[in-house]
């Protein structure tokens, strides 16, 4: 083995920019990022709707190596966060190869490398491959009986219709999550009736956004960054405790009933399920939107869309001229290409519907493959580019022992295993396993979330244990 390994990462957002920026740090510059769009950013660079936006402070929403002191505001907007990946990618640009789609990736065991196989039929190698593609890249759409009969435009919030002019437009939005919450207010003021269906009300607390002026000064900024990360540790506490949760969830009661003083209208927008159990949203326009007297919001559910409208299953049907789709984004397969591992083992296979993997990094049978933001590293109530940098050091510190011992990294099965036992034992008491959501699969395994605090990840990552992996066999023995 090189005293340089080769690295491929697949994936230019935060995760694989992340991983490329952090080994160009480590002093490794043997790497290629490999992305299939035309430039950087992963769902920031998708997703355009009106108001796309984080929920995160853009302080700690950012890399801690390449802090920026020119954030506009307190929670920055779409076009924002993608500029500041934009310019973390021109550090690393001779690295990345854009219009490269991987197609598939298979383990040579005679060799103990990686080949990566692109759309065009290129196949290129490496002794690591690293995916960073993230748990959302792959818009959910629902499978509604009569949608290819709708007259009009039909869109998900990931590939917006900039295009469809929606000013004085019957607009149907199915869907009230996350996206949603950000683009029905913009929308709202410009169509001419907006008709909102709601399968299960969100918990809302107010957003405490505000404007940004002049540079901030970098000490002020790691403080604010460590005021925010600690508020999204004790805001974690909260959603796992069961009288805690009910103090969030009395907050998002009374910010209910100030926005929204038309009882019926309230009582629609109650949630059933407990604070935490679907992802808390921060928004101070959401409810004012639905209260608008040219927006319905329907909870009926939808049986049918038909040529000129969608139709719920009190038989009503509700005129639309466009439809878009507000239902987030599916993760079963975590958005990984088709991986073959040793003994030609699919990825997709072994996970069967149930993706897992040792701290959400590594995978038995799958020798030197790591995953960042992989299975169970999702988080409730912080930022997740936390997790993302962990897993970056973690990444490096694997890299650097490749380079040193020249033998491939496999985690021990028994320990992937206890891993996973732990993960399920964990979450089967949280807040998650109260209701349905993206977070579980079909069967209600939690597959997505992290049990603790980023304070856990953290330690349990800050050290590659050489125990934890199968011993250590040369490229003939592989």
């Amino acid at each position: 083995m090189s005293a340089q390994p080769e690295v491929i990462v697949v994936g230019a957002g935060f995760g694989g920019l992340g991983v490329a920026l952090s080994l160009r740090r480590a002093g490794f510059d043997r790497f290629t990022v490999l992305e299939r769009a035309d430039g950087p950013g992963g769902v920031w660079r998708d997703n355009t709707y009106p108001g796309a936006a984080c929920d995160v402070p853009s302080s700690l929403y950012s890399y801690s190596f390449a802090p920026s002191t020119t954030w506009p505001r307190r929670y920055s907007a779409q076009p924002d966060i993608l500029r500041y990946l934009r310019s973390a990618a021109d550090e690393v640009r001779d690295h990345v190869r854009y219009g490269a789609e991987v197609v598939a990736a298979a383990f040579d065991e005679t060799r103990a490398r990686w080949r990566v196989t692109l759309a065009d039929g290129e196949v290129v190698e490496a002794d690591v491959l690293v995916c960073a593609v993230g748990q959302l890249s792959t818009p959910a759409i629902p499978q509604v009986r009569g949608l290819d009969r709708f007259a009009g435009p039909v869109f998900h919030s990931a590939t917006w219709r900039h295009d469809v002019d929606l000013r004085g437009r019957r607009v149907a939005v199915v869907g009230t999550g996350a996206s949603a919450a950000q683009f029905v207010p913009e929308i709202a003021p410009v169509t001419g009736h907006l008709t909102v269906f709601q399968r299960s009300a969100p918990h809302v607390l107010p957003k405490p956004d505000a404007a940004l002026t002049g540079r901030s000064h970098p000490t002020r900024l790691r403080a604010a960054r460590g005021g925010v990360w600690l508020a999204g540790e004790t805001l974690t506490r909260l959603l796992n405790g069961r009288f805690t949760r009910a103090l969030v969830g009395a907050v998002a009661a009374l910010h209910r009933r100030l926005q929204v003083r038309d009882a019926a209208l309230r009582a629609a927008l109650r949630p059933s399920s407990e604070p935490g159990c679907k992802r808390v949203l921060f928004s101070n326009s959401w409810y004012p939107a639905l209260s608008r007297p040219d927006v319905d919001v329907v909870t009926e559910p939808i049986t049918e869309v038909t040529e000129h409208g969608v139709r719920t299953a009190d038989g009503r049907d509700h005129p639309a001229d466009v439809l878009i789709w507000g239902t987030g984004f599916t993760v079963a397969g975590f958005g990984f290409p088709g991986i073959t591992g040793r003994g030609g083992h699919d990825l997709a296979a072994v996970w069967a519907g149930r993706p897992r993997a040792h701290l959400g990094l590594t995978v038995p049978g799958f020798p030197n493959l790591f995953l960042v933001y992989g299975p169970n590293t999702n988080l409730g109530g912080n930022s997740v580019v936390t997790m993302i940098e962990a897993q970056c050091r973690y990444v490096v510190a694997a890299v650097r022992r490749l380079a040193e011992t020249g033998a491939a990294l496999e985690v021990r099965r028994e320990v992937a295993d206890a891993f996973d036992r732990e993960m399920s034992s964990r979450l089967a008491g949280g807040v998650w396993s109260t209701c349905s959501s993206w977070y579980r699969t079909a069967d209600g395994e939690i597959t997505t979330n992290w049990p603790g605090g980023t304070w856990e990840y953290l330690r349990r990552t800050a050290r590659l244990r050489p125990e934890d992996f199968e011993p250590a066999r040369t490229t003939a023995e592989v």
